[in-house]
């Protein structure tokens, strides 16, 4: 999606906002049950208040290092490198040996912390779903792509500097940030649905 049809989506959830906001002034002035007025000062105190924690979600992280993981990926060359597989150089093609090393170490790892009897990443009762795994799995997955790519980059001479690597991991944030805007106005518009209606 291109920034010009996110700004229509930013201004669609700002123009949503804000008839919801005479919405729950009118219904909780016709003293509807169970409706509360965003403009009323437990509506301002609520929204005001409670901006920060309702930003500070798992969301707001998964979109991050989603973001941080595909601009690794795109960065890095690895997308190039299988689309033009027949010109790969020998660099590459031991960059891409390495970097399947280093991912599957990563994915061993995890499943020893996971599938093994009494592995750490279980639940109290021994399960999968829910457990620290089931919550961290978008992190994990982002991580191993990260861990990938850095290392498919720095064996293939993409990337030779610490500031090169901070530069790849951060790409893909650079270039989503209109997506987090699009999150902090989607979320905000649910918590008011939810503080109005709830």
């Amino acid at each position: 999606m291109n920034k010009k049809n996110l700004g229509v989506v930013c201004l669609a959830l700002l123009m949503a906002e804000c008839i919801l906001v005479i919405l729950s002034w009118l219904l909780s002035a016709t003293m509807m049950e169970g409706v509360r007025s965003l403009l009323s000062s437990g509506g301002i105190r609520w929204f005001i208040g409670s901006f920060t924690d309702m930003m500070a979600s798992p969301l707001l992280v998964w979109l991050l290092l989603a973001l941080s993981a595909y601009g690794c990926v795109q960065k890095s060359g690895v997308v190039a490198l299988f689309r033009h597989w027949s010109h790969i150089t020998y660099r590459e093609r031991i960059a891409l040996r390495v970097a399947t090393a280093f991912l599957s170490i990563f994915i061993v790892i995890i499943i020893l912390l996971t599938l093994m009897p009494h592995a750490i990443l279980l639940s109290a009762t021994g399960d999968l779903f829910p457990s620290a795994f089931s919550r961290c799995l978008i992190p994990i997955i982002a991580f191993g792509i990260i861990l990938f790519s850095v290392a498919f980059s720095m064996m293939a001479g993409h990337v030779t500097t610490l500031a090169d690597i901070l530069q790849l991991v951060s790409d893909g944030i650079a270039n989503g940030a209109p997506l987090i805007i699009v999150l902090f106005l989607l979320i905000q518009l649910w918590e008011s649905i939810r503080f109005v209606f709830g």
